[in-house]
Formats: C-alpha cells, sequence, structure tokens
C-alpha cells in the first residue's frame, strides 16, 4: 500500500505544512517551515490527471480516449483544473 502525503490537518482541515525533512542515507535532517509545492495540493486525481495529460503529450483527444469521455468534457476537466490552479498560486501570492 503507498503512502498518501496528507496535506491537511485531520482535526480542523487547515493546511498542513512541512516541519522537517531527512536523509535516511546520511541521517541529515533539515527543520523549518515550508509550505508543500502547488502540485501537492491538488487532489490525488487531479494529479493523475496531469500525469496522464502530459504523457498523452498534452493532446485532449486522447486524453478523452484513455478516459472514454468526450472531448468538451475532457476540456471542461482540464479548464477546471486549470482555474483551481490559479486560485492555488493567488493564494500564494
Amino acid at each position: 500500500m503507498i503512502k498518501k502525503l496528507p496535506i491537511s490537518c485531520p482535526s480542523c482541515s487547515h493546511e498542513l505544512n512541512v516541519q522537517s525533512l531527512h536523509c535516511e542515507a546520511c541521517s541529515t535532517t533539515i527543520s523549518g517551515q515550508y509550505s508543500l509545492p502547488l502540485l501537492l495540493k491538488l487532489e490525488q486525481h487531479e494529479q493523475d490527471f496531469i500525469i496522464e495529460f502530459i504523457q498523452s503529450s498534452g493532446s485532449l483527444k486522447l486524453m478523452a480516449q484513455k478516459l472514454k469521455l468526450s472531448y468538451p468534457s475532457v476540456r471542461n476537466m482540464l479548464d477546471d483544473l486549470i482555474e483551481k490552479i490559479n486560485l492555488l498560486q493567488n493564494e500564494l501570492s
């Protein structure tokens, strides 16, 4: 089973930050307060869509075939994802 990195607090649903990183090879630990990268703030299905989109060379036609959806449906999915990414970027500014 692959563990998914939590992105929100299970108690209050607030966004989580990274507090430390650890290298298992040399036991170095880096501590601080770091925001999650933008793409990690997306839901897993949104991240999967982006990966499929890149593997499809950005072809919505190919994506529609892979997902067994119409071209307009996939276009709407992409537009929704673009809008969400823009909102997340505006939050960071």
